[in-house]
Formats: structure tokens, C-alpha cells, sequence
């Protein structure tokens, strides 16, 4: 999912600036000189703080709110939604815990209920959304207190890059002015890919950005896209009990992930009643009296109260000037940088989703902090993208780190791979958990630690100590060295670790 974004695409940008334009010239600081950041998300404000420290003037300009997209209308949001959903699998396993409830209203007087069953009629969207809203204000106010305690300059408006010295900023009540840099970053992030003939209307034609404003469940809902985004919102809306239709124009859901996890997540989402139409493509939706009808390439037709569609994201990089200022950009409008974040033009960085990279807030904050050290002078170690680790917050999650098989079977590396069901793992079974896995890939020669696939409840915590394994390359036999807690679920990963100690030596 994506990062930051400040102004959309076809929204208006601000002009370039006039002779009445008033420009701010901040004074030098004794180290870093003035530094100017477009764009408030991950790799914006993480830069500015790297910024302060090393004694810079910064100026943040951003026009949605500090977080950015990752905050206020993407990974906060969303996940806040999706733990929300999750809740209802715990009182899926409720009676098989032995728990028993009374009559909640859905079942007969005084009689044993399905708990999933009454809590789904239970559902109170507008609530949900309501704290899924409330959780993004708080942490971007908290985000603005953190930049303001440090003596960041907060700018709401748009910024225009008009030479690699000077950025225009329209600010939200009009005032245009221009501010000096020494060192510019761009981190304005991306915007949902909209098709032509699927309009959003923020009601029943759908963006993930406007899912918030629901206030009801869908009674169904038709989502456009297998991948990341696409997987969780079906995912989530499957358990808060609407009718799911997932349109995926491959042969499976997740296409780019491991087959064994996208594998094991279709059979879930099936399970649940989920719907998947695989090679099915869509090029149209249009609204009717009650709901949506969205076109699919072969001429049928799928029906729902909702359509979400989740295919793609666009750079926010047009309009901006970055191509009037000698900044290259790539056919598909992603900012080209190196690994310490420079663009083509001396002085202008980028960070984040406009960058194209990677498209997760971990990468946008690691962007930004290696633009800021090598920008004003600081040692700094360029990105690696070897050790970063990416997780799908599908019920169960999907956590992966390094390689992946696909990879290693294409670069005809030698490798060994072990795998254990977590149905295994004791601690797993107390929680009623049985599905998910993990799997490791080790170099068939050194043992070397080269990538890891965990699925499970919470595999967004358990994939750590497979990064530290593959950042500081470990090999399989010092990570069965480490001992893991009995009963608990990180007990399968040295399990499989020391399963691949056996193979290594066959």
C-alpha cells in the first residue's frame, strides 16, 4: 500500500510565482542551510527530523494533514478497519474454546447463539469508521507536535518546484509565496489509479480513500484487484459480513506473493463465503437505482451494492515542475533516484511512493532519513532493499522478508527451503489457529539465511527475527541456535531453521 501524497494529480497546483510573489528567505543554520520538503508523509517528516538534528532550517509543506496518505487515508485507516474485522474470527473460535454466551437477540430465549452470526448483525459502521477516523486525526496531530517540539516550519498548502532553489507554495487561504532551499525533497507520495470509464462518485463507485465515509455495511460489494490493496479491503469486508465479489484479472489472489500464501489465503477467503473471479478484467462501472454494475473485458457483467476499486496508484509528480526543473522522471511519472535518494538535479531528493521503489511507509521513512544524512553531510549507508520486510494484512497476515522463490528460481540460485504448518505449533492450538505457516529459504552451500515467508495471526511481528537474519546474514543453524519461548509461535521458526540444518548437510 502507498506511503504519503499531498495534492492529487488533477487537482489545480499552484501557479508559478508572480513578481507580487512574496519570497521567504530563512536564515542559514550554522550546518545544514534551509531545507524544503514537499510533502508530509513518512519520508517527509522522518526527513525532517533528520533535518533538525543535523542543524538545518526545515520547512514542511503539505496540504492533507502531517502522515499524509499513510495516515489519514491508507495504512492507519485501513489497518485500524481491518483489525476491527479480525475481531471477528477470535468469535469464530469462541465455542470451540469452550466460551458460551446467552441469547444476544439472534438465537432462541435463553439459548446458546453462533457468536459470529449475532456480532456480525451487530456491526456498527459509521462507529468503526468514526474510530477509524479519530485513531488518523490523533496520530497526525501527533506527528504535528513531534515536528513543531523540533522546529520544524509547517506550511499547509501545495508546493512547485520552480528551480532547484526555490519552491512556490500556495497556501490553503490563497497567500502564494516562495521559499528559498539549499536542499529540496520531494515526498508527495501517490494517488489511487482511476479508469476512465469507473469514475468514483465517493458513494457506491469507490476508491480505498473513501471507504471511510461508509455508514453501513455493503450488502455487496464488488472489489476490483487482487493485489495488497485489494486482498485486505475483500478480506476485511467479508468478515464485517458483506457479500464479496473479487474481480482479479490473474490466474490467483496476490499474484506477486508467495504461491503457497496466496494459495492458502484464497482457500480462506472462499471458506468465508467469499466469491473470486479469476481472469476477469473490469473496464467499466455505472451506477443503477440501488447499487453498481461494472463491466467486465469479456462483456459480462457482476452486479453489488459497492464497487471498490483498488488497481494501482499513480505518482503525484505532475504539474509540479519537476520536468521544468531538469528533474528525470520515468515513463509511468515516478521521480528517478539513486540509492541515497538523489534525483539527476543537484540539491533535489525524493522519497517515497513518487519515487516508485518500494510502495511501503517503512521504505518512505528510510528514503527520507538517507536523503537528509547524505544532504547535509552525514554518514550514510545507501538503501538496501535486501532486509526489508513487507506484510499483507489479510486475515491471516502474510509477512515476507528477502528473496522470494520465484526470485531465487529465477537468478538459478542454490537453495534449500523448509516449511511447518503453524495447525503444529501448541501455542497455535490453544488459539484455535489453523491456518498459516512458515517457510525459510537457505543458500544450499553456506546456509545463509536468504528470505522468509511467515503466515499467521500477527506475522507482521513474528517475520523480526527473520529480517535480522537476512540484513546481517545469518545462516539457518544461528537462528536455531537462538533459543524461542515455549509455547509460543516463534518456536516454529527455529523449528524449521534447524530442519534446514539437516538438509544442508544430506
Amino acid at each position: 500500500m502507498t506511503s504519503q501524497q499531498t495534492a492529487a494529480p488533477d487537482e489545480p497546483q499552484v501557479a508559478a510565482a508572480t513578481a507580487a510573489s512574496t519570497v521567504r528567505d530563512a536564515p542559514a543554520a550554522p550546518s545544514g542551510g534551509r531545507v524544503v520538503i514537499v510533502g508530509g508523509g513518512p519520508g517527509g517528516y522522518e526527513a525532517a527530523l533528520v533535518a533538525r538534528r543535523l542543524g538545518a532550517h526545515v520547512t514542511v509543506v503539505e496540504r492533507a494533514g502531517l502522515g499524509g496518505s499513510a495516515v489519514l487515508t491508507d495504512v492507519v485507516p485501513s489497518k485500524t478497519l481491518i483489525a476491527t474485522a479480525e475481531w471477528m474470527t477470535i468469535a469464530d473460535r469462541a465455542p470451540e474454546l469452550g466460551i458460551r454466551l446467552d441469547d444476544l437477540g439472534a438465537g432462541g430465549a435463553g439459548g446458546p447463539v453462533n457468536v459470529a452470526e449475532a456480532l456480525r448483525h451487530r456491526i456498527d459502521l459509521q462507529a468503526v469508521n468514526a474510530r477509524v477516523k479519530a485513531l488518523a486525526a490523533a496520530q497526525s496531530a501527533d506527528i504535528r507536535g513531534r515536528l513543531a517540539r523540533e522546529g520544524v516550519e509547517i506550511v499547509h498548502g501545495t508546493g512547485r518546484l520552480l528551480d532547484p532553489e526555490r519552491v512556490a507554495v500556495t497556501e490553503q487561504d490563497g497567500t502564494e509565496h516562495v521559499l528559498a532551499a539549499d536542499v529540496v525533497l520531494v515526498a508527495t507520495g501517490a494517488t489511487p489509479r482511476v479508469l476512465p470509464d469507473a469514475r468514483p462518485d465517493g458513494e457506491r463507485i469507490l476508491t480505498w480513500t473513501q471507504m471511510y465515509n461508509l455508514t453501513e455495511v455493503p450488502e455487496r460489494l464488488v472489489v476490483v484487484g487482487s493485489g495488497v490493496t485489494g486482498a485486505e479491503f475483500a478480506g476485511a469486508y467479508t468478515l464485517l459480513g458483506s457479500d464479496v465479489v473479487l474481480v482479479s484479472s490473474r490466474d490467483r489472489v496476490l499474484p506477486g506473493e508467495d504461491a503457497d500464501a496466496a494459495e492458502l489465503i484464497e482457500r480462506v477467503f472462499t471458506q468465508r463465503g467469499m466469491t473470486v473471479a479469476s481472469r476477469s478484467r473490469a473496464s467499466a462501472a455505472r451506477r443503477t437505482a440501488d447499487g453498481v454494475v461494472v463491466t467486465l473485458e469479456d462483456g459480462s457483467t457482476v452486479e453489488g451494492s459497492h464497487v471498490l476499486f483498488a488497481v494501482g496508484s499513480i505518482p503525484t509528480t505532475r504539474d509540479m515542475g519537476l520536468e521544468e526543473a531538469g528533474v528525470h522522471l520515468t515513463p509511468s511519472g515516478h521521480v528517478q533516484v539513486d540509492k541515497v535518494s538523489r534525483t539527476n538535479v543537484r540539491g533535489v531528493y525524493a522519497a517515497g511512493d513518487c519515487t516508485g521503489v518500494l510502495p511501503l511507509a517503512s521504505v518512505a521513512a528510510t528514503q527520507g532519513r538517507i536523503a537528509m544524512s547524505h544532504a547535509l553531510g552525514d554518514a550514510v549507508a545507501p538503501l538496501a532493499l535486501r532486509g526489508i520486510s513487507a506484510n499483507i494484512f489479510t486475515v491471516p497476515e502474510i509477512a515476507t522478508v528477502g528473496l522470494s522463490e520465484s526470485r531465487l528460481q529465477a537468478m538459478g540460485t542454490h537453495y534449500r527451503t523448509s516449511t511447518l504448518p503453524l495447525a503444529r505449533n501448541p501455542r497455535a492450538k490453544m488459539l484455535g489457529v489453523r491456518d498459516g505457516f512458515v517457510k525459510i529459504f537457505a543458500h544450499a552451500g553456506t546456509g545463509t539465511v536468504l528470505g522468509a515467508v511467515v503466515v499467521g495471526p500477527r506475522a507482521s511481528e513474528s517475520i523480526f527475527p527473520l529480517t535480522l537474519a537476512v540484513q546481517h546474514r545469518l545462516t539457518a543453524d544461528e537462528v536455531a541456535e537462538a533459543s524461542t519461548v515455549y509455547p509460543s509461535m516463534s518456536g516454529t521458526i527455529g523449528e524449521v531453521a534447524r530442519m534446514l540444518h539437516q538438509r544442508i548437510e544430506d
